[in-house]
């Protein structure tokens, strides 16, 4: 396919990133718009336990299978189909299901640590920066994680002050550099949400 238009959106948890990504969908989806996940690679870990996984850290870039986003970014602007893992949060581990993804013109990849990988950032047209206070991004996250996928508040704190917070200031914040353009509340923010989406119109209509 020629003159795909991959978009990658980063920032931290609970940053606003999701929120921004469905704004985006909204705006091209008569464009044919693909999103991938980068949580949707998680590393499979059918040899540990549930304990064992629930002790994992989830923030790290070893975390995750990037090598395989990569070359499913790379045929889908070949043209071609690919079969995304899917990821059990409540599990900690990848389901036996893929989630199959059509080639589109336009291609949204999420994910706090997206930035953090140079050969998936070089594949990037537009690179997006959710920029958010910490306390309200934990607020969210406690949210988020006790409500949809059975936390309990204590697992949830304990989580971010041991991994998320330090990997956060680690990886995350110094991604930050990489962008093209910084958003303070992702997609909350309507006004800065509308010059992005005008500023990709004008890439999509060339």
């Amino acid at each position: 396919m020629k003159d795909v238009v991959v978009i990658g959106v980063a920032g931290g948890t609970g940053s606003g990133k999701s929120t921004l990504v469905k704004r985006l969908q909204e705006a091209f989806k008569n464009d044919d718009v693909a999103t991938i996940c980068h949580d949707f690679y998680y590393k499979a870990h059918p040899e540990l336990s549930y304990e064992e996984r629930t002790k994992l850290n989830y923030d790290h870039p070893a975390a995750f299978d990037t090598d395989m986003l990569v070359e499913h970014i790379r045929q889908l602007k070949e043209g071609k189909n690919v079969e995304c893992p899917v990821y059990s949060f409540v599990e900690h581990n990848r389901t036996a299901e893929t989630l199959p993804v059509a080639p589109s013109k336009v291609i949204i990849i999420d994910g706090i640590l997206i930035f953090e990988n140079e050969e998936l950032r070089d594949m990037m047209d537009i690179k997006v920066y959710v920029d958010t206070d910490a306390d309200l991004r934990l607020a969210r996250r406690i949210l988020r994680d006790v409500r949809e996928r059975g936390r309990s508040m204590e697992s949830v704190i304990s989580q971010y002050t041991k991994t998320v917070k330090p990997m956060h200031e680690q990886f995350v914040e110094p991604s930050k550099r990489y962008a093209d353009v910084i958003i303070p509340e992702g997609g909350f923010n309507s006004v800065a949400v509308s010059m992005l989406i005008q500023s990709i119109r004008s890439i999509v209509d060339k």
